[in-house]
C-alpha cells in the first residue's frame, strides 16, 4: 500500500504533485493500491475547500486512488495508542509551559546549540501527575539507541537519540502532532513504501520510533524526493512562485498531460521526452530520479506543452477551446507557431469573433469590405472569395488585405488568411456582422 498525504492548508504545489504522480506510478508498478490520506488535524491552519481542490487536481490528472482517508477521523486511534505508551512508561505527560520551553529554546540559542527538551517532567510520579490540575501534552520518550534506515534514493541514514529527543505527540487539546499521527496512520493503513519530499528526511526517525514504540516490526521502505528549484532563481520554489501553484498553471492554459511529463522528465533519465503517465509506467525507476535538486524551467514546461497541444485529437481541443467542431481544432494547432498553452491560443483565437468596427488607416477600405462580405454568397475556397471581394470592390493590394485580414481576423498580422480561412468560413456570419 502506498499514500499520498498533503495537508489542506494552501494551494498544491509542483512539488506535492510530483510526489503524488511518483507514488501513482510505483502503485501501478507494483500492483499495490495507492490511498489519499489528508492531513487535516492542524486545525489552525486547515483552509477549507483546499482537501476538495486537491481531489479535483489529482482527478485532472487521472492519478486513481484505491481509497481517501481524512486524519482527524483517526483521532480516537491517536488517542488510544498515545495512551498506551504512557502506560507503558514510554511515554509522559509534560507540564512544561510554552513560556516555559521559550525560555529553554532562548538558552540554548545564546549557547550555540539545537534545542532539545530538558527532560523535566519526564520522570514526574503518578501522583504527581493526577495531583497535577495544569493543561499538558504528551511526549515520547527518546529512543535509547540510534535509529537507522535506508532510503533507496540517498542510501544510509543514521540518527542518535539526541537528534530524535522526547518530542510531543499529543498537544495540549489532545489532537496528534504531525510525525506522530503520521506513523500511527501509516502503521493502520499497512502501508509499504513511503514517498516524499526530501524536507521530510528528519522526520524519518521520529516516526520509526513513534511506530518501534509501539511494536511495529515491520519495514517501511522511503524515498525522499529532491526539492524543486526555480531555474532562473537558482532557489527553491515558494509559495512566491506563480509557476508552483499546479492551479495557477492550470489556469495559464498548460495541460495536465504536459504538467506530468515535465515533472516526471525533470531530473531523470528517461528514453524518450515527449510521453504520458501510462508510457512511464513502463518504464520509471525510482532510484534513476537524480539524488540533486530538480531544476523547474517554465519555458522547457511551454515546449512539452506545445507538443502534447499538436498530438491532441482536433476534436478534443476544439471542445477545451469552448467549442465542438474540429476545424476550430485545427485553428488551435495553426496558432502554436506563436503560442504554448491552451490560454494564449484562446487569445489568438478571441478577435476572430470580436465584432469590428474600423481598421484605423483604412476606415473607407473596411467599410465597403464589410458590406461586401456581409452580401456575398459562400465560398468554400478562399481564392475565390478574394477574387469576388476584389471584382466588387474594386481593391487591391494593402488596401484589399490590411482591412480583410482585420475583418477575418481581428489583428493586423499572424498566419496566412488562406491557412484560417477554411477553418472560420463557416463562421463567416459570426465573424463579419
Amino acid at each position: 500500500m502506498l499514500r499520498f498525504a498533503p495537508s489542506p492548508t494552501g494551494d498544491m504545489h509542483i512539488g506535492n504533485l510530483r510526489v503524488a504522480i511518483f507514488n501513482y506510478i510505483v502503485s501501478k508498478q507494483l500492483n499495490e493500491d495507492l490511498i489519499i490520506r489528508i492531513e487535516d488535524t492542524d486545525l489552525e491552519r486547515n483552509i477549507e475547500g483546499k482537501d476538495k481542490e486537491i481531489l479535483e487536481i489529482l482527478g485532472l490528472f487521472s492519478i486513481e486512488y484505491k481509497s481517501l482517508f481524512y486524519q482527524s477521523a483517526n483521532l480516537k486511534y491517536h488517542q488510544k495508542m498515545a495512551l498506551q505508551l504512557m502506560t507503558q512508561k514510554k511515554a509522559f505527560a509534560c507540564f512544561c509551559s510554552d513560556d516555559k520551553l521559550d525560555e529553554l529554546r532562548e538558552e540554548a540559542k545564546k549557547e550555540g546549540k539545537p534545542f532539545r527538551y530538558d527532560g523535566f517532567c519526564e520522570n514526574l510520579s503518578d501522583e504527581t501527575v493526577l495531583n497535577t490540575n495544569a493543561p499538558f501534552t504528551v511526549r515520547i520518550k527518546k529512543p535509547e539507541h540510534n535509529i537507522k534506515f535506508t532510503d533507496l534514493l540517498k542510501g544510509d541514514f543514521d540518527y542518535a537519540p539526541f537528534d530524535i529527543d522526547s518530542f510531543i505527540i499529543l498537544r495540549q487539546d489532545k489532537t496528534p502532532t504531525y510525525n506522530y499521527a503520521c506513523a500511527v496512520d501509516d502503521m493502520l493503513m499497512d502501508i509499504s513504501v513511503v514517498i516524499r519530499g526530501e524536507d521530510h528526511v528528519s522526520n524519518t526517525p521520529k516516526q520509526i520510533h513513534v511506530r518501534n514504540s509501539l511494536g511495529y516490526e515491520k519495514e517501511i521502505k522511503y524515498v525522499h524526493l529532491p526539492i524543486i528549484l526555480n531555474a532562473q532563481t537558482g532557489k527553491k520554489m515558494s509559495k512566491r512562485d506563480d509557476a508552483s501553484s499546479v492551479k495557477w498553471l492550470i489556469e495559464q492554459g498548460f495541460l495536465p498531460s504536459a504538467i506530468a511529463n515535465y515533472l516526471v522528465l525533470m531530473g531523470n533519465k528517461t528514453p524518450t521526452e515527449i510521453f504520458t503517465l501510462e508510457e512511464a509506467i513502463e518504464w520509471f525507476k525510482i532510484e534513476n530520479v537524480s539524488k540533486s535538486s530538480a531544476k523547474f524551467d517554465i519555458d522547457k514546461l511551454r515546449f512539452i506543452n506545445r507538443k502534447h497541444i499538436e498530438l491532441l485529437d482536433e476534436m478534443r481541443l476544439s471542445k477545451i477551446l469552448g467549442f465542438a467542431d474540429a476545424d476550430i481544432g485545427k485553428l488551435g494547432k495553426i496558432f502554436l507557431e506563436e503560442a504554448s498553452t491552451i490560454k494564449e491560443i484562446k487569445e489568438k483565437i478571441e478577435p476572430i469573433f470580436t465584432p469590428k468596427n474600423s481598421c484605423e488607416g483604412f476606415e473607407e477600405e473596411f467599410s465597403k469590405l464589410k458590406e461586401c462580405l456581409q452580401k456575398a454568397p459562400f465560398f468554400e475556397d478562399y481564392e475565390e472569395l478574394k477574387k469576388y471581394v476584389m471584382e466588387q470592390t474594386g481593391l487591391k493590394g494593402k488596401n484589399l488585405f490590411k482591412p480583410l485580414r482585420y475583418i477575418l481576423t481581428g489583428v493586423d498580422n499572424g498566419p496566412n488568411i488562406s491557412d484560417i480561412y477554411p477553418l472560420v468560413k463557416n463562421y463567416l456570419g459570426e465573424i463579419i456582422k
